[in-house]
């Protein structure tokens, strides 16, 4: 956890008290006033954020894209629950203890090493496979257990893939089996991608195969 990032916004006395104590000197811990530089800064280097959030701020919230952020919300429940939707966001009632606050942040950053593990670049996409779904810029499309494991292959293969090897490693089929299975998946993928991303060529083919 050595120098990992905690940005913090709306309580300066959160920060610093975090700032002077020993519990929390493997992190480097920063303090905003201002929203939308906290939101910049963050998307730069992938901290953990603290929001203090009060009535006053649901409108602000609600105009940032803040529930991509791995955060801990520290305010009250309702208020918490009408702006924060996220797997990634924990939550503190006031009163709260320091340990509290500590055992949350072990807890998210964890959460963000596992999430981490699952996400695999492919081409100007990135698949998540804790999540199953396949992402680009803000967009995002829910996939199969199969899809997931078909795309996966292309990350293993610079050359492209063939049938046969599609077949036994997604499907558990022989090379001998005759079936329509891949044609009929990668049909219904192309069109799922080409009716959310507007992409026509996700998945090309020529006589080595199947590659993007």
């Amino acid at each position: 956890m050595t120098d990992f990032n905690i940005s913090i916004f709306g309580n300066k006395i959160l920060f610093e008290i975090m700032s002077e104590i020993k519990l929390f000197d493997n992190f480097k811990i920063r303090y905003y006033e201002n929203l939308s530089l906290c939101v910049k800064q963050t998307n730069r280097d992938k901290s953990l954020v603290i929001f203090c959030v009060n009535k006053n701020d649901i409108s602000l919230f609600a105009k940032n894209s803040i529930n991509k952020f791995t955060s801990i919300i520290i305010s009250d429940f309702k208020i918490a629950q009408k702006i924060f939707h996220n797997q990634l966001t924990e939550k503190l009632i006031i009163p709260f203890s320091i340990l509290e606050l500590e055992k949350k942040i072990i807890l998210l950053i964890a959460k963000n090493e596992f999430r981490g593990n699952s996400l695999i670049k492919l081409g100007n996409y990135i698949i998540d496979k804790n999540e199953r779904k396949i992402k680009r810029d803000n967009l995002e499309l829910p996939l199969s257990e199969k899809e997931v494991n078909f795309l996966i292959l292309f990350t293993h293969n610079a050359d492209p893939i063939n049938r046969n090897l599609v077949l036994k490693n997604v499907w558990n089929y022989s090379s001998k089996s005759e079936t329509h299975t891949l044609e009929t998946h990668i049909h219904r993928l192309r069109k799922k991608i080409l009716q959310k991303f507007d992409d026509k060529n996700f998945i090309k083919n020529n006589n080595k195969g199947y590659y993007i």
